[in-house]
């Protein structure tokens, strides 16, 4: 859930991170792109899992407190054990792990789209189980594909249709008031893990190194090859690994990286950092009140109402707001813990646009703890 940029600046006043800004133009619109599409995506299938069947506890699950915090848990053991096994050079076993995950929620992003033509055409004998197995054959190619060929596009155009998937099928699961305590929790994890222990640094470098589509990568030229990339991306050009990093005090270590003339330098982006904001947005079409006109151009899938969609919106815009924010800290070399901007600027835009659309009070949901 980290971000990260290589460069050769060092700080300054605003002058400096405005020009860092300008000359990293191309690769932060590019990351704002796939930011934005991921959720857009998201938000499209929302109304094909916006039912009792695909909510992850049940109906009655989406209001109670305990399962969020299993959510929570169970993140952390993930992380735990994916540490503990890069420690250990099991690299197999996590991409196993990672690549049976992943290739689950992609199957549910593209289901949808792989049954709608058939759906157009009339073909009703098409759907069901036939869109499931062409579904599943698509996953696993794109997962060939991805172990064969990992490059950049090849990383982010999975990564996009993973995060949809993880994001819709969250979203639909609790109510927004449930995801914004996740997210603040989440956010607090982050800014320790990035900022205190430093093991998501640790993290991000096994899954760059893995070439893993678990982050999003914007580059900041057109010969920029991800397959090149090493595992050590805080340590390059010093000969450094992770281990060797004097994590007290990284910023010498960046500061020192030179900008390649060849230009391989890039962006990354933790998908969590896409998949939080994202959360809030799906859950804000799924249960705030359904009110205001019928929406049927905004989804092929199904109808939505203009109160919620107008905080779903609202939630982005936020999210995008605290994303350039986090970009003037990215901009100057820092990796940074994206949560704490992001998921504050989702949830600001939660309440700003809901307080407009709905009312302050529509935006409650009782909740549980069992």
């Amino acid at each position: 859930m980290a971000l990260e940029l290589r460069a050769s600046m060092t700080e300054g006043g605003g002058g400096v991170v405005l020009a860092a800004m300008r000359e990293q133009w191309a690769s932060m619109t590019g990351m704002a792109c796939m930011f934005v599409s991921t959720i857009l995506i998201g938000l499209s299938i929302q109304p094909i899992y916006n039912v009792p069947e695909a909510r992850a506890f049940g109906e009655e699950g989406a209001s109670t407190a305990s399962f969020v915090l299993f959510e929570l848990i169970m993140i952390g053991v993930f992380t735990v054990a994916i540490i503990w096994l890069a420690r250990r050079n099991f690299d197999l076993m996590i991409t196993l792990i990672v690549y049976f995950a992943l290739s689950m929620s992609l199957f549910y992003a593209i289901q949808p789209y792989i049954a709608l033509p058939f759906w157009l055409v009339g073909w009703e004998w098409m759907l069901g189980l036939n869109v499931a197995l062409i579904s599943v054959a698509l996953s696993l190619g794109l997962m060939i594909l991805l172990y064969r060929f990992p490059e950049w596009y090849v990383v982010n155009g999975v990564g996009v249709l993973v995060g949809a998937g993880v994001v819709t099928l969250i979203g639909v699961s609790f109510v927004p008031v449930l995801i914004i305590g996740f997210m603040v929790a989440a956010a607090i994890y982050d800014h320790w893990a990035v900022n205190g222990s430093k093991h998501m640094l640790e993290l991000a470098d096994t899954m760059i190194g893995l070439k893993l589509p678990v982050l999003l990568v914007a580059p900041k030229s057109a010969n920029y090859s991800f397959i090149d990339e090493e595992d050590s991306v805080m340590g390059e050009d010093r000969g450094e690994t992770r281990d060797q990093i004097d994590w007290d005090d990284p910023v010498p270590h960046l500061e020192n990286v030179k900008v390649k003339k060849e230009g391989r330098d890039a962006l990354f982006m933790g998908l969590g950092d896409v998949i939080f904001p994202g959360m809030l947005v799906i859950s804000s079409v799924s249960f705030l009140p359904q009110t205001g006109g019928e929406v049927t151009y905004f989804s092929a899938f199904g109808v939505m109402y203009a109160d919620p969609l107008i905080v779903a919106l609202g939630t982005l815009f936020g999210g995008l707001l605290g994303y350039f924010a986090l970009m003037t800290q990215v901009a100057m070399g820092k990796p940074q813990a994206g949560l704490p901007l992001l998921n504050g600027g989702s949830i600001l835009g939660y309440l700003v646009s809901g307080y407009f659309a709905l009312g302050i009070g529509n935006l409650w949901q009782d909740i549980t703890f069992f």
